[in-house]
């Protein structure tokens, strides 16, 4: 529960909660399968939430869902309640969105292919330096071009031109072989054919559309049906790299609040670090250890702590640690990790503690007012208060017709963009002529009545900038040069910038990469 600026975590020794106003120096949830890492979860979701802080969170195993639905009271659920003293525990239903990459399960969630840009679309596509550095010529030509990259066939037809073209580009940007053009055309191929094509285009997802609340001031719960996603493990760690760099790329200077401005959890953290190359794990730790200052408080959920870099796992400050099992070499080296990572208690070991702990308990260890970590202790977490489990389709259904997102983002909008440019070209037809800026039609905003949404837009309007909120936050393009560039992809109806500045704002994690 979320009361008196902190969140009750449950209780050891003594009562364990987490701090809203530390909570933006992000955490770790850790344990084995089914050692209770989720629940733990649900628990900090629901507290962000009755604290009036926006989440996100992917549902890997579709049990996230029922955050939307009140526990049904069950035998353990009053077992543990006695045994930590727990007297205000009500089941309660959340304030949930549902989103989807695929548009199934949830609102249609995209981005356009331009604010990917060409390193984690590399990444996501598995190329190789050389044929990242033609992915990122083909970008380069397409800025220089004024052509917008908006979804995948866009992509295609732009790397078929540059292909066509290679000798004219060669002398100012390098070779450009057809070998690898066709490879990374056969990779858009296998992304394709895992739906993924579906991600990429307009509209494009508008952070600000994440950020609010309910008219009872509770925070938004993102949830992100990721069943089908995680069947694309290179896709789901790339989608939520890219939306972490936005947040940070967007949001403006707060410094320390009273609590957070959006909290962000990252389940199967691993995903994130598999065969990842160091430059870029170094610029998740940048972001990691930077977007605090912005109010973002970012949350790692894995099996081990090992799972993450050290210099990433240092940036971590409030851990929960679940059960580990010391079966192999592996294991007890996490067990080790784990222990070190904990201020001691002289009461207990924790290494023997963690293989000890039963479902449900956990090791605990949060940054006080001043940011210095707790005497670790032992601690029965509280149960959540939202259902432990699935949904139904018609509860899913419920939900989604009654969300305040309802009709935003849910039809495809498919306007001018390179495809269209180059295939007139071919035809001999719209020779020279720019691509327009006018996008269709855009749904209203719609709220579910809490004033804290912005209003809604009359058709053919212009995509207002974000403005700054009640709250203090805001969001602000770091320059005017990166606010043209970011414009043009957005699909503002202003000109399009200049190839510069969309050159320099392309690409993964925002204004980091110019650093």
């Amino acid at each position: 529960m979320a009361d008196g600026g902190s969140i009750f975590l449950g209780k050891g020794e003594a009562p364990q909660s987490l701090k809203l106003s530390v909570a933006n120096r992000h955490g770790l949830i850790a344990g084995a399968t089914g050692t209770g890492k989720t629940a733990t979860l649900r628990v900090l979701a629901e507290g962000f939430s009755r604290a009036g802080v926006p989440v996100f969170v992917a549902d890997i195993k579709g049990d996230l869902a029922g955050l939307c639905q009140p526990a049904e009271v069950k035998p353990f659920i009053t077992e543990r309640l006695e045994k930590i003293g727990m007297t205000d525990w009500k089941p309660t239903a959340h304030p949930v969105v549902f989103w989807d990459l695929f548009g199934e399960l949830g609102h249609q969630l995209r981005a356009t292919v331009s604010e990917m840009g060409p390193t984690l679309l590399s990444r996501m596509l598995g190329l190789n330096d050389t044929q990242e550095g033609v992915l990122n010529i083909v970008f380069r030509i397409a800025d220089e071009q004024g052509l917008l990259l908006l979804d995948l066939k866009d992509l295609r037809a732009m790397l078929v031109n540059v292909g066509e073209n290679a000798a004219q580009h060669t002398m100012k940007f390098g070779n450009i072989a057809p070998a690898s053009i066709g490879a990374i055309q056969r990779s858009l191929l296998t992304l394709e054919n895992q739906g993924a094509d579906a991600f990429f285009g307009e509209p494009a997802l508008k952070l600000s559309d994440l950020i609010f609340t309910d008219e009872q001031g509770r925070g938004a719960i993102h949830v992100l049906a990721a069943e089908k996603l995680f069947g694309s493990p290179q896709l789901y760690a790339t989608f939520l790299l890219w939306l972490l760099s936005e947040l940070y790329e967007q949001m403006t200077e707060v410094g320390d609040l009273d609590k957070p401005r959006f909290v962000f959890f990252f389940d199967e953290a691993h995903l994130l670090f598999d065969e990842t190359p160091k430059a870029l794990v170094d610029k998740v730790e940048q972001v990691v250890r930077l977007i605090r200052s912005k109010g973002v408080g970012v949350y790692f959920i894995t099996q081990s702590p090992l799972d993450v870099p050290d210099d990433v796992l240092g940036q971590l400050g409030n851990k929960v640690q679940h059960a580990l099992r010391a079966f192999t070499p592996k294991d007890r080296k996490s067990v080790k990790a784990v222990a070190d990572n904990f201020r001691e208690n002289p009461k207990f070991s924790a290494s023997d503690a963690v293989q000890e702990l039963a479902v449900g308990e956990a090791l605990v260890s949060t940054l006080d007012s001043k940011g210095i970590p707790s005497i670790v202790d032992r601690v029965l977490i509280a149960p959540p208060t939202c259902r432990m489990g699935p949904i139904t389709p018609d509860e899913r259904a419920a939900v989604m017709a009654a969300s305040p997102l309802k009709g935003v983002y849910d039809e495809t909008i498919d306007r001018e963009s390179a495809y269209e440019i180059l295939v007139g070209r071919a035809e001999g037809k719209n020779a020279g002529t720019a691509p327009s800026t006018t996008s269709g039609p855009e749904p209203a905003r719609r709220t579910w009545g809490s004033g804290d949404r912005a209003a809604p837009r009359t058709p053919q309007a212009p995509r207002p900038a974000p403005q700054p909120r009640s709250s203090g936050g805001g969001y602000q393009r770091q320059t005017m040069g990166e606010a043209a560039a970011k414009s043009a992809v957005r699909s503002v109806t202003s000109a399009i910038g200049s190839s510069l500045g969309r050159a320099l704002v392309r690409g993964v994690l925002g204004s980091l990469l110019k650093r």
